[in-house]
């Protein structure tokens, strides 16, 4: 194991990286990861949160608990602190850290099985298109059907949030996770590109937000479907500068500007004009032949996520909700 002092030896150690290790540990028991582990636990620059009027900057290794009830993230950017204090379980938020969050691998089962190899793992097929695929995508948008695993990248893309790679590189999460299209990665970073920080635009003066999940079990599960929404009301009664994210429905996670563009200007009593909007979220769904029950939890999420944050104080109960199935 590598241990280096700084970024720079990091980038040069060119290994396997580690952070909270709960992906990364189950990969290699898997075959799916090799290498010298290039522990970087112990970079304290790349930890902590710094937030001022210019916007907020979390560290690479920050822990997804810390982030989920930073008071600074909780007040300006709730969107994020609702999504981390949702995900997982108390025991992975309190090891699993941002970059890794963002950086981990899809879910999969041909994936992680150690008799099939698909175009993630070296392959050159997808097992899961023509196998079982009931947790797969409803945007079918390449080769690879998994849909994306990282809740907290919907949440950053809902803020327009950008990833700071070692170079001093800055890439959107467009740009850092790609379009879909390549079944082959995870995400964009090459070997030896070490995540620094992610940062954050100013804080919206007066932000709603909600995060809404479905899920097949309570406890300890990745959502078939789930979404986050953040608006302000202006005047109390209208909505304005709304942004909606998605996730488990496609390769990488979603923003739906359609929706945002419906949504804003309604009213906050407007309900009808709301679940039009929110039916746009399924306008273009491609489903595959086992992932058609997506598409109206699709729709319903994403009305709720928009109703939820109406309605309520981003520190309530009621800014987080599970669709238990």
């Amino acid at each position: 194991m590598i241990r280096p002092g700084d970024v720079g030896e990091a980038v040069a150690a060119r290994g396997a990286y580690r952070a909270g290790g709960t992906d990364l540990h189950a990969r290699r028991r898997l075959g799916l990861s090799d290498g010298d582990i290039v522990d970087l636990r112990a970079l304290e620059e790349l930890r902590g949160v710094e937030a001022d009027a210019g916007g907020a900057r979390i560290g690479a290794l920050t822990r997804i608990a810390t982030i989920a009830g930073h008071p600074a993230v909780v007040e300006g950017w709730p969107a994020l602190s609702l999504t981390a204090g949702a995900l997982a379980t108390p025991q992975i938020r309190a090891v699993g850290t941002l970059g890794g969050n963002l950086l981990q691998h899809n879910r999969c089962p041909y994936y992680r099985h150690p008799g099939f190899t698909c175009y993630r793992s070296g392959g050159s097929s997808c097992p899961a298109r023509e196998g079982d695929h009931r947790h797969g995508v409803i945007f079918d948008l390449g080769p690879c059907v998994a849909p994306h695993p990282s809740s907290l990248a919907m949440a950053l893309m809902a803020y327009d949030a950008t990833a700071v790679v070692s170079g001093d590189r800055r890439l959107t999460m467009s740009q850092l996770l790609g379009d879909g299209s390549d079944g082959s990665r995870h995400h964009r970073l090459d070997e030896g590109d070490v995540m620094i920080a992610v940062e954050l635009p100013p804080a919206l003066l007066g932000e709603r937000a909600a995060y809404l999940r479905a899920t097949g079990r309570a406890l300890a599960e990745w959502p078939i479907v789930e979404a986050v929404c953040r608006l302000r009301l202006a005047g109390g009664s209208t909505i304005e500068r709304p942004a909606v994210a998605v996730g488990g429905v496609a390769p990488v996670p979603l923003r739906l500007n359609h929706v945002e563009e419906a949504l804003a200007g309604l009213g906050a009593a407007d309900l009808s004009g709301q679940e039009e909007a929110a039916a746009l979220s399924t306008t273009e769904v491609t489903p595959l032949a086992m992932t058609g029950h997506k598409v109206p939890l699709l729709r319903n999420v994403v009305l709720e996520a928009v109703r939820r944050a109406v309605e309520g104080d981003a520190g309530s109960e009621s800014a987080i909700g599970e669709l238990g199935l």
